[in-house]
């Protein structure tokens, strides 16, 4: 067997090809990729998203052998003989007689705690990933531990620090922020304008075979063609073609909804959460593509549209990551409304008669994806109204997306979704009835229920189980000013009104499995 003095760790999300690693070849130097079992399994993932990543690491490690490196990629043939991580490395380092073990610092507070505990009798070093614009060691001077931290603060930081739509010291358009323009419901006539989705048609036959045979337990509905990026090349394509034809009407449809099908399930979004959170491509990469497209003449893209994009990748992205960060191990822990139901099981199989969430639960299940709306305001404000467990909800979430990786799906699931860090994401709720999902969508209109209705049988479960959860909460949110003039319009009520609105909350909680 072949000996090297070093090995190096590279994990499945980290994919990145311009990491100073590969700078230099070293004969002596083994990477190491794998298949793994405790990955696979640690929650219940979506049988497209495993597949995916199963074919994003072996794609990376030949690129790398291409490269003239020395690789070993392993599947889970190879590994299901070890209990985990620590003790493949373990057994690889005694293997080839390694001399010195490197890894690049994890994403996952769950990964990073493993691995620091990883005890070889040799040197191991923690490098850098160098994906994120912001260091580890800097998080803490941007966030607070245990507050609130407004993330417009922190976007208008970054904006500065990186000099990204800035004039001098200015914004440019001398706004900083255009997401008040960026609401718009889709009418009919621009459906027939939505751009038809690019996919890929990634062959995933091994892949499943070897899932299935070592009996990884995954959920929603599995394609032989795989539609996501796997490589950097297509993530670059995808990347190309939403800049030159979803981002002119990014911004304005970005909240929208409507009913899925095969030329509309992705709407004006990118799509490229999978191939940024794997590190196949970079953020400011994906910036600059943006603000070039947006500076050629003729783009069709206005400054509105930009800044929304923008303000996700060096905003939001960025923020999320710090607030799990400095705020971990009790961050995952958090659950201020003291919520305990089950999450309901048409959450696995879509099926209820409320058609919304049928919706966001069947392209979830289709397509491994939904955007940032039907996940906040359609399954996860049910979840919040509903009182459903954060801990579930988020095994739900991770789980089920391509894109979730425990940094950025528990701040936006715990935090944005369900309130349940108390409010160190958000400032209130995103609580809201069937008439906010009625403004945003088209899913209404054939629907079980009646989202006109309040508390007959007929009633959309979401009008009333709204006004049932802001009086469980009233004590603490009648005088947010954010949240003061849904209380004045309670007060406002006929008795009577009330009290059948909460009974028919009660009879919507009792039979949620039913809805």
């Amino acid at each position: 067997m072949k000996t090297y003095h070093s090995l190096r760790l590279i994990l499945g999300d980290q994919l990145n090809a311009h990491h100073s690693w590969y700078q230099e070849q070293d004969e002596g130097v083994l990477y190491v990729i794998a298949e793994l079992h405790q990955e696979a399994t640690y929650v219940r993932h979506h049988i497209q998203k495993v597949c995916a990543f199963f074919a994003a690491i072996e794609g990376f490690a030949n690129a790398l052998r291409s490269a003239g490196h020395q690789v070993r990629h392993l599947t889970l043939d190879d590994t299901a003989g070890f209990a985990d991580l620590n003790s493949l490395i373990a057994a690889l380092c005694t293997e080839h007689g390694i001399e010195h073990f490197d890894y690049q610092q994890p994403d996952e507070y769950r990964l990073a705690e493993q691995l620091k505990a990883l005890d070889l009798g040799i040197p191991i070093r923690c490098c850098d990933s160098e994906h994120f614009l912001l260091k580890q060691t800097e998080l803490a001077s941007y966030i607070k531990v245990g507050k609130h931290n407004r993330m417009e603060s922190f976007y208008r930081k970054l904006r500065k620090r990186f000099d990204i739509l800035m004039v001098g010291d200015q914004p440019l358009g001398e706004r900083w922020n255009f997401d008040g323009e960026n609401r718009n419901k889709l009418k009919a006539a621009d459906l027939a304008q939505i751009p038809q989705p690019l996919v890929f048609a990634n062959p995933v036959g091994p892949y499943l075979e070897r899932i299935q045979r070592h009996q990884i337990d995954t959920l929603g509905r599995a394609t032989d063609d795989l539609l996501w990026p796997v490589n950097r090349q297509q993530s670059l394509q995808l990347l190309e073609f939403f800049c030159q034809h979803c981002l002119p009407n990014f911004g304005r449809f970005q909240d929208a909804m409507t009913e899925h099908g095969e030329s509309r399930w992705s709407l004006y979004h990118s799509r490229i959460a999978f191939a940024l959170n794997s590190k196949m491509l970079h953020p400011m990469q994906v910036i600059q593509a943006a603000l070039t497209r947006f500076e050629e003449a003729n783009s069709g893209i206005d400054l509105a549209q930009v800044e929304g994009f923008i303000r996700q990748i060096l905003g939001w992205r960025e923020y999320v990551r710090a607030v799990y960060w400095v705020n971990m191990p009790d961050y995952a822990k958090l659950n201020s409304f003291e919520a305990k139901r089950d999450l309901p099981e048409f959450f696995w199989h879509g099926n209820t008669k409320m058609a919304c969430m049928k919706q966001a639960i069947d392209q979830s299940l289709d397509y491994a994806y939904a955007h940032h709306i039907q996940r906040l305001m359609v399954t996860g404000n049910f979840a919040m109204l509903a009182g459903i467990d954060p801990d579930q909800v988020e095994r739900w979430y991770l789980g089920i997306y391509i894109d979730a990786i425990e940094w950025v799906e528990m701040p936006n699931t715990r935090g944005m979704s369900q309130f349940a860090d108390g409010g160190l994401i958000a400032t209130k709720p995103y609580a809201a009835s069937g008439s906010y999902i009625n403004k945003m969508s088209d899913y209404c209109k054939g629907c079980h229920y009646d989202v006109k209705e309040r508390f007959s049988e007929q009633a959309c479960p979401f009008n009333s189980l709204y006004w049932h959860f802001l009086q469980r909460h009233s004590e603490r949110f009648s005088n947010n000013p954010r949240t003061a003039m849904a209380y004045r319009t309670w007060d406002k009520m006929d008795p009577q009104v009330q009290k059948a609105l909460l009974s028919r909350a009660d009879d919507c909680l009792t039979n949620l499995e039913q809805l």
